[in-house]
């Protein structure tokens, strides 16, 4: 395949509004380290990090703040965004096998070696390294995941990032089948993720969504609906619950760890509703609950998501598809969260 020099994607400039996302056609191919393969990309998705690293949501001080980023540290620009990723290897760097040239990859978000350098603190592809808006990207051979499936590039590139960061929460509260998860956000790309993934566990699940939303949720595998506004108490009962897995916080969330059994377990990956909340402390230690902050995907978690990928156990949830070019589009309409499931930007 020959590779060009330059090619066409999204530049982030600056922290900011739609404007901060600029079309332009002379990015620089990326130059491959050792250890690197290079990226046709054909599919990428829309999350809520790439609009909260924009904004610069995640900082505690202004968007400009040296910890704006993912990881708690300042961006440099351009950045190409995008976490979820479905191409082919164009090329490899040093020390990979030619042999992996054409291979359908999708690319783990979570990296643990960038620039050909292992990290002692993983960064996050699309963030603190850049991701798939463009037509080429790179990545460590390691964090290209081979995989064989009949779904197309759209469908898979709905996967990597919301069904790997609910993966990763079921993992670390080691939900069990039979056991009960109370899942708020359900109708996000991270939130009907994780109804799916449940499901495939073989558990209990209760979806917290809007009344519109409830009967996909219950096709999904949700066991039980709840409104947003609903009384968690009143519809649930105190501790009744194992797992709660929690996309949104805000005011709401003292009564998660209400419904939370004694040695309950609550995983957090997203805070849509608010993040700063009201915590009795007695409640975290007199119910022996443990609380698990979940960024950086367990090891396993990225290869086993494959596996459920290839054998058919978990499908993808595509609610909308816009070209590359049209991304402020898609991003407004993923704001307004009409849809349920994901939605894909065609890059192909």
């Amino acid at each position: 395949m020959n590779i060009p020099i330059s090619m066409q994607g999204i530049a982030m400039v600056g922290h900011g509004g739609p404007e901060m996302l600029e079309w332009r056609e002379d990015l620089p191919v990326p130059t491959l380290d050792k250890g690197d393969v290079l990226v046709r990309v054909r599919a990428a998705g829309v999350n809520n990090t790439d609009i909260n690293t924009r904004i610069g949501w995640y900082s505690k001080g202004d968007a400009d703040a040296d910890d704006a980023a993912w990881n708690g540290s300042a961006l440099t620009f351009p950045r190409i965004q995008g976490a979820d990723v479905c191409g082919h290897i164009a090329a490899v760097g040093e020390g990979v096998d030619q042999g992996r040239i054409g291979e359908r990859i999708l690319i783990e978000p979570s990296l643990q070696e960038v620039d050909g350098q292992v990290l002692d603190v993983p960064v996050y592809y699309g963030s603190e390294a850049d991701g798939g808006f463009a037509q080429y990207t790179k990545v460590a051979a390691r964090h290209a995941h081979s995989v064989t499936s009949d779904l197309t590039d759209v469908e898979l590139a709905s996967f990597p990032c919301s069904y790997s960061t609910a993966e990763n929460m079921l993992t670390r509260a080691n939900l069990q089948s039979g056991e009960t998860v109370l899942i708020t956000g359900a109708s996000g790309g991270v939130g009907s993720a994780a109804v799916q993934l449940a499901r495939a566990r073989g558990a209990n699940i209760v979806a917290v969504t809007s009344p519109s939303k409830a009967t996909a949720l219950t096709e999904l595998g949700a066991t039980k609906t709840l409104g947003r506004n609903d009384d968690y108490v009143a519809s649930l009962g105190l501790n009744s619950v194992d797992v709660v897995v929690d996309l949104v916080a805000g005011p709401k969330w003292p009564s998660l760890l209400d419904v939370l059994r004694p040695g309950g377990r609550y995983a957090v990956s997203g805070a849509i509703g608010g993040p700063i909340v009201e915590l009795d402390v007695r409640s975290l230690y007199l119910k022996d609950l443990s609380f698990f902050g979940c960024t950086i995907l367990e090891q396993q978690v990225f290869g086993n998501l494959v596996k459920l990928i290839e054998t058919g156990k978990i499908d993808p949830l595509v609610a909308e598809t816009h070209n590359l070019r049209d991304i402020n589009k898609a991003q407004k309409s993923f704001l307004e969260k009409n849809h349920i499931g994901k939605i894909v930007l065609n890059v192909d």
